[in-house]
């Protein structure tokens, strides 16, 4: 899950790196009061624009709790071109804290577009983002920074949740409602708001994870599903041992470079190299906080995070071992791209926080999770401030009926990139096993955001949400390209 802890926005952060627009995303994501329902005109993707409409329509906020107040969700729907349209395509975006109308406007929008030949395509903003923000921001943290060390991070955002929490709470929000099952309420709420009989499902990452659950309460409102990057309901927390693994197959295609394997002849050593020290001496580096220069000490663990972030997707990862070499010969300047304002990555959104929590992690996993950190590469910092987070607030988690497995018989498109980091193939197979009636897609070297890596699966999506037989297929792209300089 990717959005508001250190690592998470490294994502965000090394995608803008590729591709600038992405930075502005979630600020362009086209938002209004419930007032200014109705057509639009929708930017898209370098330009581009086409008619929609903004909509809106509204749930409890904690279904649970008689005594919660009501609050209003958003999403902009593209009309269908096609004569006779199937039922809604609702697009289920990843985070937790992602935002549909955002990635509306970035490099997917093309595939928004294409999917319109089949049915109506929804742009849903989940609850607590974009068009459907009903958490009330906070001032930045007056606090002092913290060291960018695994104590010195996990203590800070325990305190701040906690405090957040509390916050939110005297507001009138009902915190507690924040999680994945409300979520997945909240599609069936949509899909009757559309006066549909049933909706498809088209989700990514955390997207992947909010349609499991939609599959398990509302089976029986679903068509059919195509989702790329899974997360299951128990992989909140991701093993470190499959990180290693992951990072094993990364050395390896770095050997095929012979500048590259002279400059770096063990990847995953140098990264232990470069951990260990900051994390015993963390390292002045310089930083903007509120828009002025400031400095940071930065700790092994702060590293950890932000590589769990670049190695998301192929052109990221590219990064990796130049910014550990730059590291390990004491330059932390190298930073600086990937960390931006400070005060951003340390603030609080609520929603990811919330929706992390509560999805947990079963105290099987939690055991192994932690066996495996204590000598893995990246230790547990994948899905910071998970597990770090948990009990930070009692009584939130959704328990392991919310995280059984379970068999899935709808037809489902699944589809992988072989260099994802974030939610590695191993991980994904684990998913994938549940379904029943299912054509996997595997992209050779593409990474997390693998709707948009290759043009055939575009072709591949529209061809399934048309009810056509897709077969397993394997598509392949060039091998990343690493730098070393």
């Amino acid at each position: 899950m990717t959005n508001t802890s250190l690592n998470r926005r490294a994502v965000l952060a090394a995608a803008a790196l590729a591709f600038p627009a992405l930075a502005l995303a979630r600020a362009s994501a086209q938002t209004a009061p419930p007032s200014q329902a109705g057509p639009i005109r929708f930017k898209g993707w370098r330009g581009a624009e086409t008619d929609a409409e903004r909509g809106y329509f509204e749930v409890p906020e904690d279904r649970r709790d008689p005594g919660s107040r009501k609050i209003q969700l958003g999403y902009v729907r593209f009309a269908s071109t096609a004569v006779r349209p199937g039922p809604p395509i609702v697009y289920l975006a990843g985070g937790p804290g992602g935002e549909g109308t955002g990635a509306a406007t970035g490099p997917r929008f093309p595939i928004f577009m294409a999917l319109r030949a089949v049915a109506d395509v929804i742009a849903l903003d989940q609850r607590g983002t974009g068009l459907s923000s009903t958490i009330p921001g906070r001032p930045a943290s007056t606090r002092p920074l913290p060291l960018f060390t695994q104590e010195g991070l996990t203590s800070y955002f325990r305190e701040e949740l906690q405090s957040a929490w509390a916050d939110w709470t005297r507001a009138g929000v009902s915190m507690a409602g924040y999680n994945t099952e409300q979520s997945a309420d909240d599609i069936d709420d949509l899909r009757r708001h559309l006066g549909a009989e049933k909706v498809d499902l088209w989700g990514t990452s955390y997207g992947s994870h909010l349609a499991l659950s939609v599959l398990k309460r509302h089976g029986d409102r679903v068509n059919r599903v195509a989702l790329s990057s899974l997360e299951g309901l128990d992989q909140t927390v991701k093993r470190p041992a499959r990180t290693d693994a992951y990072l094993r197959q990364v050395d390896a295609l770095l050997g095929a470079d012979p500048a590259a394997r002279a400059a770096i002849p063990d990847l995953p050593a140098l990264m232990r190299r470069v951990h260990a020290r900051l994390e015993a001496q963390p390292a002045v580096t310089k930083v903007m906080l509120k828009g002025a220069p400031a400095e940071i000490r930065m700790g092994g663990f702060g590293v950890q995070m932000l590589a769990g972030g670049l190695i998301a997707n192929p052109h990221t990862l590219a990064m990796l071992p130049a910014m550990y070499l730059a590291l390990d010969a004491g330059r932390t300047d190298v930073l600086a791209p990937f960390l931006g304002d400070v005060a951003d990555l340390l603030n609080l959104r609520g929603m990811p926080e919330a929706m992390d929590l509560a999805s947990g992690i079963s105290p099987r996993r939690l055991a192994l999770v932690r066996r495996e950190g204590r000598s893995a590469v990246l230790g547990e910092t994948l899905n910071f401030p998970m597990p770090q987070l948990l009990g930070a607030i009692p009584g939130v988690d959704l328990g392991e009926g919310f995280r059984a497995p379970m068999r899935i018989d709808h037809p489902a498109l699944l589809v992988a990139g072989s260099l994802d980091g974030r939610t590695v193939l191993a991980e994904q197979d684990e998913v994938a096993a549940q379904f029943q009636r299912k054509s996997r897609v595997i992209v050779e070297n593409a990474g997390h955001n693998v709707f948009e890596a290759h043009p055939e699966v575009q072709v591949l999506l529209v061809r399934f949400f048309r009810g056509e037989g897709v077969a397993d297929t394997r598509l392949a792209l060039p091998p990343p390209t690493f730098k070393v300089a």
